[in-house]
């Protein structure tokens, strides 16, 4: 991971210049100021990955255990100090490179086999859901930032859009926790309900699994709601769903601009056009181009899982129960109007074409 370069600006409460002519700390000092955080972050990753063994947890993924795990930590024992560097290590340079593998689960092939009436419902549920979350969460008075995660998070793919999002949005630890939490709630609802709703609305197994694919929160949740209708809503359900994940990208460049203009100074704005953006989208047409061995395919797809759920583990670890509970009912009240709206809106698009 050479071209992630790690300085003493990346670091929380880091060593700063005393002056121009001061030297930064020598690469070896860095490492070791950020192993011990890594360290608990692996820890609380494998007992979230632990966790999902246990009989009422194989619903949720590893990466929503983690948070959990991440949050009662901190919040019943405490933050070590010592710990800081690499916590904010795992979250910030292991959450981006893990959405940039992420590309390799998808192929310009697998969108085009969804037809483009399929790609049209899905980027129309996905840019009708953000607008309204957004709008209603303006309405009832949520901050922008956390209305805006908790529309990606709805509209796009969980709790690794809300990762992506926040590194333009910028919004405060607790309110990346928030919306995780809310999302998989929703989307857990969704992939129970769902299935059961298949029959009541007349789908076969095309349209549920576009209606799954379009509408429901996370991969895993995606993947959990379409096979339970049979192999080819399955099947249906995750291209469809990863061709939502493909649309991360223009979204978060869209949000990039947005908040470049409106900032008060444009020069000093976040760049619009985050490095990881570019890798997604070079590594979804490599995968494209390049038939990769499925040996490898599966371990960078694990990789992936694996780097995600260490840097929502490292979300948990900073994330304040106080300040969550500040922030009241309304988001919660927003995030729960935004998965009506994304199912009712995806359901009739999928009826209609």
């Amino acid at each position: 991971m050479s071209f992630l370069p790690i300085t003493a600006n990346d670091l929380p409460n880091g060593p700063s210049s005393a002056s121009s002519g001061s030297q930064s700390p020598a690469l070896p000092a860095i490492w070791a100021g950020i192993v011990p955080g890594i360290v608990l972050v692996a820890m609380i990753t494998s007992v979230a990955y632990s966790a999902r063994n246990l009989s009422g947890l194989t619903l949720f993924s590893p990466m929503i255990l983690a948070v959990v795990a991440g949050m009662v930590y901190s919040n019943v024992l405490g933050m070590p100090a010592h710990a800081k560097a690499g916590i904010a290590f795992s979250q910030r340079r292991l959450l981006r490179f893990a959405i940039v593998l992420l590309g390799f689960q998808l192929t310009l092939g697998q969108v085009a086999g969804i037809g483009l009436g399929g790609v049209g419902i899905v980027a129309a549920t996905l840019g009708a859901t953000f607008f309204f979350t957004v709008t209603f969460g303006r309405l009832i008075g949520v901050d922008a930032k956390l209305a805006q995660l908790i529309a990606a998070g709805t509209s796009i793919c969980g709790a690794s859009a809300i990762v992506a999002t926040n590194i333009v949005t910028d919004a405060r630890d607790e309110d990346v926790t928030y919306a995780v939490a809310a999302i998989t709630l929703f989307g857990t609802i969704a992939m129970l309900g769902f299935p059961l709703l298949a029959p009541l609305f007349g789908l076969d197994q095309h349209a549920f699994g576009l209606w799954a694919g379009a509408s429901i929160h996370e991969v895993a949740q995606v993947i959990g709601a379409g096979f339970q209708n049979g192999t080819f809503a399955g099947e249906t359900a995750t291209v469809a769903k990863l061709t939502r994940v493909a649309m991360l990208a223009p979204m978060v460049v869209a949000l990039g601009l947005m908040a470049r203009r409106g900032s008060a100074d444009a020069s000093t704005a976040k760049p619009p056009m985050p490095w990881f953006v570019v890798a997604f989208v070079a590594v979804v047409a490599l995968n494209s181009l390049v038939a990769i061995p499925g040996q490898i395919h599966s371990a960078i797809a694990l990789a992936a899982q694996v780097m995600l759920t260490m840097g929502l583990a490292a979300m948990g670890l900073q994330a304040d129960i106080s300040q969550l509970r500040s922030r009241g009912l309304r988001p919660l009240m927003l995030a729960f109007s935004a998965f009506l709206f994304i199912a009712c809106f995806g359901l009739v698009l999928v009826k209609l074409v």
